[in-house]
C-alpha cells in the first residue's frame, strides 16, 4: 500500500521515521512597512501576532501570525518563552521579515514570485464562503488580482496583500466542482 494518495515522478515511496515529528512551520515574505502589513494580515485577514522577535544588531524584525480563532488564543501560552516555543512547534505560520528602515526607501519594492522570472507563487486562504469573503474584501478596498468570476477557474480568487503578495482565496467545499470540472474529473 501507498503511503501517498496520488502518484507522480519523483514522489518517495519509502518514509524515513526520524521524520515522523517534523512539522511544516512557516512561510517567510519579507515587508516593507510593518504597520501597513500587519494591519492588512490582522484586520482584512484576522490573523494574530503570536510573536515578534527584533534583532537590533542586524536591523531586522520578524513578526510571527497565526490564523487562530477566539477560542484557540486560550491555548498559548502569556509566557514569552514558553510562546516562542509554542511559535516553532505549531504549523501553518506567516513570518514576515522586516529590515530597519525600507519603509523609508520609496524604490524598494519586493518580488512577488508571479512577474517574471516567476518563482514563488501565493499563500492561500480557505474561507466558509467565497462571494461573502470577496464581497468583503471590496468593501475594505482590497487589491484584486483574480475575482472569482474571472479566467477558466471560477472557484477561487486572488487578492494582494500590501507588498504585492498574492493570496489564494477559495471555499474548500466548492473545490472540487470549479477544479474537477477544470481538470476533468
Amino acid at each position: 500500500m501507498s503511503r501517498h494518495f496520488e502518484t507522480a515522478p519523483g514522489v518517495c515511496e519509502e518514509h524515513d521515521e526520524a521524520t515522523h515529528a517534523y512539522v511544516f512551520n512557516q512561510t517567510m515574505l519579507r515587508i516593507k512597512d510593518p504597520e501597513v502589513t500587519l494591519d492588512f494580515y490582522t484586520r482584512v485577514l484576522g490573523m494574530t501576532l503570536v510573536k515578534r522577535l527584533p534583532f537590533p544588531e542586524m536591523k531586522f524584525t520578524l513578526f510571527f501570525l497565526a490564523a487562530l480563532t477566539p477560542e484557540q488564543l486560550k491555548d498559548w501560552s502569556e509566557d514569552a518563552d514558553t510562546r516562542l516555543v509554542e511559535t516553532f512547534s505549531r504549523p501553518a505560520m506567516l513570518e514576515l521579515t522586516h529590515n530597519w528602515g525600507s519603509e523609508n526607501d520609496d524604490d524598494l519594492t519586493y518580488h512577488n514570485g508571479n512577474d517574471e522570472p516567476k518563482g514563488f507563487g501565493h499563500i492561500g486562504f480557505a474561507v466558509p464562503n467565497l462571494d461573502e469573503a470577496c464581497k468583503r474584501f471590496e468593501d475594505l478596498g482590497v487589491s484584486f488580482v483574480k475575482r472569482p468570476q474571472d479566467g477558466k477557474m471560477n472557484d477561487i480568487a486572488f487578492i494582494q496583500d500590501p507588498d504585492g503578495y498574492w493570496i489564494e482565496i477559495f471555499e474548500p467545499k466548492r473545490l472540487p466542482k470549479g477544479l474537477g470540472s477544470h481538470l476533468g474529473s
